[in-house]
């Protein structure tokens, strides 16, 4: 059943997730009434157990608004809500190695963003400047001051959690220069990862380089220098709600292009060795995640929610017919991705 009113969105630009998400809702034409997180508390809407961005209020068991903050759910909570414009390919095969590109973003992506805004000079700045004025823009020069002083404190001291660190460094930004140069590559052929009409991968990738190409000084000037297409093609990314798509646009999940199968290469890269070595610490109780990727060392406290992401992944493997994994399997065998599913 499609709701009757717009739904309440809340969180800020600086927010990749938001981006991801806000843009999706345009695609679907979704109506939606997007309020700044500066705003939501002073409207008296239900906060999360978690304060995530973006935050979606929609309707609980008795009708009472819920906050939701997980987006891949969300995505999946609004197709079974809203008919059209999906961004869920029907082929079950497409629609697993979709979903599989969408945590990538989601989970490997986001460490670049993090990496590259808290750790260089000017990027500190930028953000340390700008994001408290996206939670009141009103604020006096003295409390914006003093807010961006402890806001950069803060999230560079939480570099940690996701894996940003003297060791990890030069394999965040070798990864982010790579994805950057596959990702152009497809691009001169496709309009989008999942072929002439987006993925919920493409939205997924979309919002992290919102940030990583169009704001963040450090990584938006590589962007500009060696992939300019992805520079542009953000921006178009931005607003697909006047774009048409067909059932016939999706790539056929029997013929994926080698450019697509390059970028499912570069996930088993990093990505793959990573969630794997992060779920065993956690089922171990290691206190340290310790692997190697690329030929190189990654230590990173554990991280238990990536565990539930590889939990997820696992599942829709699972889920798959015998068929459709063995597709599956035929597409990542050469990828590195296999290793998702090793016992």
């Amino acid at each position: 059943m499609i709701p009757s009113s717009p739904i309440l969105v809340s969180g800020a630009p600086g927010s990749p997730y938001t981006r991801k998400m806000l843009a999706v809702l345009r695609y679907r034409r979704i109506p939606y009434s997007f309020v700044h997180l500066s705003t939501a508390q002073s409207r008296g809407l239900p906060q999360p157990k978690v304060s995530l961005l973006p935050t979606f209020y929609l309707p609980g068991p008795a009708g009472e608004l819920e906050p939701v903050t997980d987006s891949s759910p969300i995505i999946r909570r609004l197709e079974r809500d809203y008919g059209g414009r999906s961004v869920i390919a029907p082929n079950p095969v497409a629609a697993f190695i979709d979903f599989l590109l969408e945590d990538y973003a989601d989970e490997w992506l986001t460490k670049a963003m993090f990496h590259y805004r808290w750790s260089y000079p000017a990027d500190i700045k930028q953000a340390a400047e700008i994001l408290p004025h996206w939670r009141g823009i009103s604020r006096s020069d003295a409390e914006v001051a003093e807010l961006s002083r402890a806001f950069a404190e803060r999230q560079i001291g939480r570099l940690y959690v996701v894996g940003s660190n003297e060791t990890t460094a030069p394999v965040i930004e070798a990864s982010y220069h790579r994805f950057l140069a596959l990702l152009n590559d497809h691009l001169r052929e496709f309009p989008f990862l999942m072929g002439a009409r987006p993925g919920a991968s493409d939205f997924a990738i979309f919002g992290q380089l919102t940030q990583l190409a169009q704001f963040d000084p450090t990584p938006m000037q590589v962007t500009l220098r060696t992939a300019p297409r992805v520079y542009a093609w953000v921006s178009l990314m931005e607003d697909l709600s006047g774009a048409e798509p067909s059932d016939g646009d999706w790539l056929d999940a029997a013929a994926f292009p080698a450019t697509l199968r390059n970028i499912l290469t570069e996930v088993g890269r990093g990505y793959v060795p990573v969630m794997l070595a992060n779920a065993q610490a956690i089922q171990q109780g290691a206190a340290q995640v310790e692997t190697v990727v690329d030929g190189k060392a990654w230590i990173q406290p554990p991280f238990a929610y990536q565990a539930k992401c590889l939990k997820w992944i696992r599942d829709a493997y699972r889920d798959l017919d015998e068929t459709g994994r063995r597709s599956v399997d035929t597409i990542l065998a050469p990828t590195g991705c296999m290793a998702l599913f090793a016992a």
